[in-house]
């Protein structure tokens, strides 16, 4: 999610909540609509699905300490421009020297911080040294957006609206936290009528609640019951921005094992990676007597092997 889609949500009203409500009652309200709207609940209606998926997106951002106080920030600004640090006594900003951002597709709009190279830059800060020979290329601009974990996966053409025009940046698919993007001839312009210099734009990825990036795999947890690792299951599991898909589940799949799914990683140019789930056994949280029994009655049966043993065996090797 861009920084415009922030600005324009109410994230707090979409919840029902106030704006200093706790963690543990943030989980409960969530909890509470996530069961009243779940596409389960309410097979075919399509409100209440996208009601699911508004309530969704809204607590994946609150419930996250840093996305929480970054969001806070944002509405508190409202809708103002890209903020510049330069070099003086205090370190004052400027403010708007880049107005508008804008975002591509979907009309989002990304966030952008501008700056120029050194330690308190200068923005307009010019080549140093002795008298320039010819036309001397301009300065390149440092530039840094914020975007979200699927838009890094899928890409996105962005448009940054300067008081001198537009600049479009296609964010390609694929694209890692920390990564430069350099495009050519759309930083400062040239003193004495040469090129101009080149707008060097830092991505940063928002982290995503549950898929993370190996490469060009997707990689998340799954649960699963002890029965189902146990017996085997067909269990379903989320995509990154697609339906979910089924996934078997084998008998005696132990806490820790991969299972892959071929294709739904990430794709770029490249190749296309995959879906890597890591196996996690749930261990119940409440069991009635008549589980608990039945349990105790396992103990009694179960194989007499102790999977610590090679462990110990390796570790004093």
């Amino acid at each position: 999610m861009a920084s415009q889609d922030w600005l324009e949500k109410d994230f707090y009203k979409i919840l029902g909540v106030s704006k200093d409500v706790s963690d543990a009652e943030l989980k409960k309200k969530y909890r509470k609509l996530a069961r009243e709207y779940h596409p389960d609940s309410k097979p075919g209606d399509t409100a209440a699905e996208a009601k699911f998926k508004e309530i969704s997106e809204a607590y994946s951002v609150l419930s996250d300490k840093e996305q929480r106080s970054e969001y806070d920030q944002i509405r508190a600004m409202g809708a103002g421009g890209a903020r510049f640090t330069a070099g003086g006594a205090g370190g004052q900003g400027f403010d708007d020297i880049f107005g508008g951002m804008f975002g591509g597709a979907g009309g989002r709009n990304t966030q952008f911080n501008f700056q120029q190279g050194g330690g308190y830059e200068d923005i307009f800060n010019m080549f140093g040294g002795g008298a320039p020979r010819g036309p001397q290329k301009g300065q390149d601009t440092n530039a840094t957006t914020t975007i979200d974990f699927e838009t890094a996966v899928n890409g996105k053409t962005v448009t940054l609206q300067s008081t001198s025009g537009t600049v479009k940046v296609k964010i390609p698919a694929g694209v890692a936290d920390g990564q430069k993007i350099r495009v050519k001839g759309k930083g400062q312009p040239s003193p004495s009528g040469g090129p101009a210099g080149d707008l060097l734009l830092t991505v940063t990825v928002r982290k995503h609640p549950i898929f993370e990036r190996d490469g060009l795999n997707l990689k998340f947890k799954l649960p699963v019951t002890f029965t189902e690792a146990v017996f085997g299951a067909t269990v379903e599991v989320p995509t990154l921005g697609g339906p979910s898909v089924k996934l078997k589940v084998q008998p005696g799949t132990p806490s820790g094992r991969v299972l892959r799914v071929k294709g739904r990683g990430v794709q770029t140019s490249k190749g296309t990676g995959d879906l890597l789930a890591e196996v996690q056994v749930a261990v119940p949280g409440n069991m009635s007597a008549e589980a608990k029994e039945a349990l105790e009655a396992f103990q009694k049966v179960e194989p007499q092997e102790n999977p610590r043993e090679d462990l110990i065996a390796r570790a004093r090797a």
